[in-house]
């Protein structure tokens, strides 16, 4: 679901970067409202936990991949607001060192997985978590988080043929239209990613319920134990599994691979000059992989340095914030 670099026009790019800033302003404001200062390296954690999930690459049959993100999690446990911020700095270190999600569409990769997916989760879990036993509840909202994204990402390239063409008729980004994004996106969203958001979240809640109960309330410990620590620790050793699944994501091809991929009987047969030309950025460690080391290894310290540096961000964040007199709320959403 990580939109890559020259997938999306530099003007559609520009509108999700314009609607996220008032969002990202909003969220800044609501965390510094609701969460302790002394609490916000768990949402470092939190953060962490959502950049291991995306690192596991789940194959699905006829060659694409594609992943959980943990949005739903975040959000149950800190909020739609904190989960919003959290998930955007874990997509911003994605594309800036490890190439995972373009520069240019970080605005819209952010829209999709970082505003969408945590915000029409939680309020489903919120409704639900009424009538429903709150795993449940917790596993059809993650369900159908990550299902409005992915339909989201489907519907933006499906538009970039419609608006941006050259001379000849040939797309200048994205070429492939909506009859073809939609359905690719949503068979793989709606079976098994769908079912990996849901797994993942309710298995962490669970995991968290049990181990460190009282972590992610507001009179709580504000360091993170033993057992959570051991579950990053888990996370990292497993990310190599996302290596085994061959192929790649849908619409997250290089642009030299889309001349030849087929869809529906026909290949492309041409490169959108817009992507052969477009903005290029190298990232400091290409695909999670380290120069000198096998992959697997490489990927692991990806993951590493990863975890490291959202945790040091948000252990780092509040030195930077003024204390307030009154904090709001509980931390903890899950009941």
């Amino acid at each position: 679901m990580h939109i890559p670099e020259n997938y999306l026009s530099p003007s559609t790019c520009g509108i999700f970067d314009a609607l996220m800033v008032p969002v990202w302003l909003i969220s800044v404001r609501k965390v510094r409202e609701d969460i302790p200062r002394e609490k916000l390296p768990l949402l470092g954690i939190a953060a962490a936990l959502s950049f291991l999930s995306m690192m596991i690459n789940i194959p699905l049959p006829g060659g694409t991949t594609g992943h959980a993100v943990g949005g739903t999690l975040i959000a149950i446990l800190f909020g739609p607001y904190a989960a919003c911020l959290a998930i955007s700095i874990a997509l911003f270190i994605q594309a800036l060192f490890f190439g995972d999600g373009g520069i240019l569409a970080f605005g819209a990769n952010c829209f999709n997985m970082a505003f969408i997916l945590p915000f029409i989760a939680y309020f489903t879990y919120d409704k639900l978590k009424k009538k429903i036993p709150a795993g449940l509840a917790a596993s059809i909202a993650a369900y159908i988080g990550i299902n409005a994204a992915a339909l989201l990402a489907a519907v933006e390239f499906g538009i970039q043929p419609l608006l941006f063409t050259d001379g000849a008729g040939q797309a200048l980004y994205c070429p492939y239209p909506l009859q073809i994004s939609v359905p690719a996106m949503m068979l793989g969203h709606l079976t098994l990613f769908g079912l990996a958001e849901a797994i993942f979240t309710t298995a962490v809640l669970s995991y968290i319920r049990k181990t460190s109960p009282n972590l992610f309330t507001l009179n709580g410990p504000s360091r993170s134990d033993k057992s959570v620590l051991a579950l990053l620790g888990a996370l990292i050793l497993a990310t190599p599994l996302g290596l085994l699944s061959a192929g790649t994501a849908w619409g997250e091809w290089a642009p030299e691979e889309l001349a030849d991929t087929t869809y529906f009987g026909t290949a492309l047969g041409y490169t959108p000059s817009g992507m052969e030309n477009g903005f290029s950025f190298t990232s400091f460690l290409p695909d999670y992989t380290v120069a000198g080391l096998p992959d697997e290894l490489g990927y692991m310290l990806s993951a590493v340095i990863g975890t490291a540096l959202l945790m040091i961000i948000f252990k780092l964040v509040p030195t930077f914030m003024p204390p307030r007199a009154h904090a709001k709320t509980t931390v903890h959403r899950d009941s």
